[in-house]
């Protein structure tokens, strides 16, 4: 289109300079029709020569340029002289052999476009030849980009007029023939403005029929934006006629009434509430929506408004600006000029930026939330009906959900914590989800199990994220109520209880059984500490009963152990010590498993019986204890007093145990980070497209198809084995393909490693 006006100015500059006109009138003269072409950018080759700054010329000096168009060729005229009119909705006519049964179209030989130049594209002129076919499938290269009833072939008339006889449903239609009904609503609309020319029902019954055709052809992406931006004129021409049917107006490029509205929002001076802001966030240059915007649409809508409202409440106060309202209606149709709207002198708040850098952070806030779900559906074979999908929601959106599956899982987690203390198997955890059984439980089967119970407000031990340990899919897991919450975060009084519960259990399951007593000692290192949280005090219990009935771990404990001081491993000694001597005796069966301990943590088993007799028979007030040797030699039994005079001591060895234990489990190795062997698994055209693509976050297909071009590719199939290629890595596309194509950039970093 630059081309086409650069190379008019150029002739208007010669036509000045010469100030005479061409010597050869055959290859320097427009007439209307060449006009016409050239204006509506649609007709033959034609050629422009500009001459040098000599006085005098021959042809030799004409530089020539041919510019070639590829929308049909100039129709014939038709010999139908009749004056071409609009044939109402319910009007019956009889056209080449067909009868149609229904309007909305015009009929006639006689119609300019209502720019003045050339034929009115929509007209249906009997007199212009049509096959007698009655498929209205077929097209040939007559049907080009902006096509025209007259300069149709033969065929394509026959299958245009077959289609206008049909019910006009067939989402197979080409696009071509809706495209020359539809011109014709716009000039109807735009011609008779005045209600007088169409009145109320008809321009209703227009706004009708073009929203049904829109629900038809929606996938197409061209006809879905031109038709919704005239539903938006519409709206806005009659806009207490359709101020009840903006809703069913999709969003459109030219954002029209989104901007009149603001405009007058601001205007009243009423805040600019969330359903605004949302709008004026698409419409700005300011910012561009990420992919969980995009692929999750109406999980961000909800919340955006959850989170814009708990940050603005009913909204932001905008003052209007001195910049006026200007907006402009871009026909789809190339016989009809730009249609300006006037607006009663509204300003332009939409061009502010200060509005919309309050708004932008909400809409990053709600990208992040939103991030691991559009992750998840970006996969081949998902939908927001899977459970897994569900569980990676925010907690409001899952709750607004009403889910069945998390009733069922509520009504099963309160049945667990009521018969069994809260006690079940991680297989009997994960029956409730409906899913088929994994091989095995790793990080993400972990994370789902924990979102599902925190969905229904059911806390689980061990939560990988307080207690720093993952069950595994042989385990059992401890259910309590209620959880854990949204804003739980553990003190370190919890972390360092945790730590003793875990050294506590090893201790109290030596000898192959719990005894009450032992059990009791670890329930009362959490009931009797001040400094946790009821909600503390409800994790650890839970921990502390998924602790004693679950082997234990030592692996990496011998190392840590080797570097603690003298004194640090006395208390730790005293600690594991009164554990098990919590149950008043220790024999010589027990007196084994601790020397079995002792030689696991890298400590001297043979200091275990002296190690026994100076805990009961040192520190304060030995006086007050009392104790007592059986008839059995290898039996050596404790007061409860014992307890209290050492019960300081756990308080030491609880930051003792900080320094040596480490998480539970090994690192998962994660087989999707993209390793140096990997990184060739694109061929070097694909793999620089990859590279050139992941400089910036959007693309318009235009750029793309350069770029494919540079590298000898097809841009259809080289986006394919991009997102293949990063499916077999991270199992997700990284390239989104919405017309334009989005770079997730999550994606680039996952892929990078």
């Amino acid at each position: 289109m630059e081309f086409l006006i650069a190379a008019i100015v150029i002739y208007v500059l010669y036509k000045l300079i010469s100030g005479t006109s061409s010597s050869n009138s055959s290859t320097n003269t427009y007439n209307k029709s060449n006009n016409a072409s050239l204006r509506n950018k649609k007709q033959n080759d034609f050629s422009i020569k500009v001459t040098s700054s000599n006085d005098e010329y021959d042809d030799d000096d004409f530089a020539t340029f041919t510019i070639r168009t590829s929308f049909g060729q100039e129709p014939e005229k038709s010999p139908n002289k009749t004056k071409g009119r609009w044939i109402k909705e319910n009007e019956q006519l009889n056209i080449n052999g067909r009868k149609v049964l229904r309007g909305f179209y015009y009929f006639g030989g006689v119609m300019d476009s209502l720019d003045g130049y050339g034929i009115e594209p929509s007209l249906v002129d009997e007199k212009r030849p049509a096959s007698k076919s009655n498929s209205y499938l077929y097209t040939d290269d007559s049907l080009g980009y902006w096509p025209s009833y007259a300069s149709l072939s033969k065929d394509c008339r026959g299958a245009y007029l077959s289609w206008l006889a049909s019910d006009r449903s067939d989402p197979e239609t080409p696009i071509g023939y809706v495209f020359i009904y539809f011109y014709g609503f716009e000039r109807r609309v735009i011609e008779g403005r005045s209600k007088a020319l169409v009145p109320d029902s008809e321009f209703t019954a227009i706004f009708n029929e073009v929203l049904r055709l829109q629900k038809i052809f929606d996938s197409n992406r061209s006809f879905k934006n031109y038709s919704s931006n005239f539903l938006e004129l519409m709206a806005l021409l009659r806009p207490t006629l359709l101020e009840n049917r903006l809703d069913e107006i999709p969003e459109t490029n030219n954002a029209m009434a989104f901007k009149v509205k603001l405009a007058e929002t601001v205007v009243k001076g009423d805040p600019v509430n969330h359903n605004l802001s949302l709008e004026w966030l698409k419409d700005t240059y300011e910012y561009s929506m990420k992919t969980p915007a995009r692929r999750c649409e109406g999980e961000f809508k909800q919340l955006f408004t959850l989170r814009f409202k708990e940050k603005f409440g009913e909204g932001i106060n905008v003052k209007p600006n001195k910049t006026k309202l200007r907006l402009s209606y871009h026909p789809s149709s190339n016989g009809i000029h730009a249609v300006d709207l006037e607006l009663d002198e509204l300003p332009d708040p939409s061009i502010l930026k200060g509005p919309i850098k309050k708004i932008i952070p909400i809409a990053e806030q709600c990208t992040e939330e939103l991030s691991s779900y559009s992750r998840y559906l970006g996969k081949a074979d998902t939908s927001k009906d899977d459970i897994a999908a569900l569980m990676l929601l925010p907690r409001e959106l899952a709750n607004e959900s009403n889910s069945p599956v998390i009733e069922s899982f509520r009504a099963w987690a309160k049945g667990v914590i009521e018969s069994h203390g809260g006690l079940a198997t991680v297989k009997e955890f994960w029956s409730q989800t409906g899913m088929p059984l994994p091989k095995s439980c790793n990080k993400k089967e972990n994370e789902l199990l924990i979102n599902l119970a925190s969905k229904a407000d059911i806390g689980i031990a061990p939560d990988q994220r307080f207690h720093h340990t993952k069950f595994k899919l042989d385990d059992k897991i401890v259910l309590f109520s209620p959880g854990h919450g949204e804003f739980f975060e553990p003190s370190a009084a919890f972390n360092q209880t945790s730590l003793a519960i875990r050294l506590g259990a090893m201790v109290a399951t030596i000898d192959g059984t719990v005894d009450e007593h032992e059990k009791l000692t670890l329930q009362n290192l959490i009931g009797h500490d001040d400094n946790l949280s009821p909600s503390e005090k409800s994790s650890l219990n839970a921990y502390l009963i998924w602790r004693l009935n679950t082997p234990t771990n030592s692996t990496g404990l011998k190392a840590r152990i080797s570097t603690l001081l003298t004194d640090q491993v006395e208390y730790l000694k005293r600690f594991i010590l009164s554990i098990a001597l919590a149950d008043g005796k220790i024999d010589s069966s027990e007196i084994k498993q601790i020397e079995k301990l002792y030689a696991s943590l890298g400590l001297d088993k043979s200091l275990v019986s002296s190690d026994i007799h100076a805990f009961a028979s040192t520190k304060r007030s030995v006086s007050n204890v009392s104790t007592r040797t059986t008839a059995t030699k290898d039996t050596f039994s404790l007061d409860e007093s014992v307890l209290a005079v050492h019960e300081s001591d756990t308080q030491d060895a609880k930051s003792v145990l900080e320094s040596i234990f480490a998480v539970d489990d090994e690192p998962e190795v994660e087989a999707n980070v993209l390793s140096s062997e990997s990184q060739n698994g694109l061929d070097i055209p694909h793999n620089k497209l990859f590279d050139m693509l992941i400089e910036r976050e959007s693309w318009s297909r235009k750029e793309i198809i350069e770029l494919c071009a540079n590298l000898n590719l097809m841009i259809d199939g080289a986006l394919e084995t991009i997102n293949d290629w990063a499916y077999e890595k991270v199992d997700a596309p990284v390239l989104d393909d919405d017309g334009d194509i989005y770079v997730d950039t999550e994606i680039v970093e996952e892929l990078k490693g």
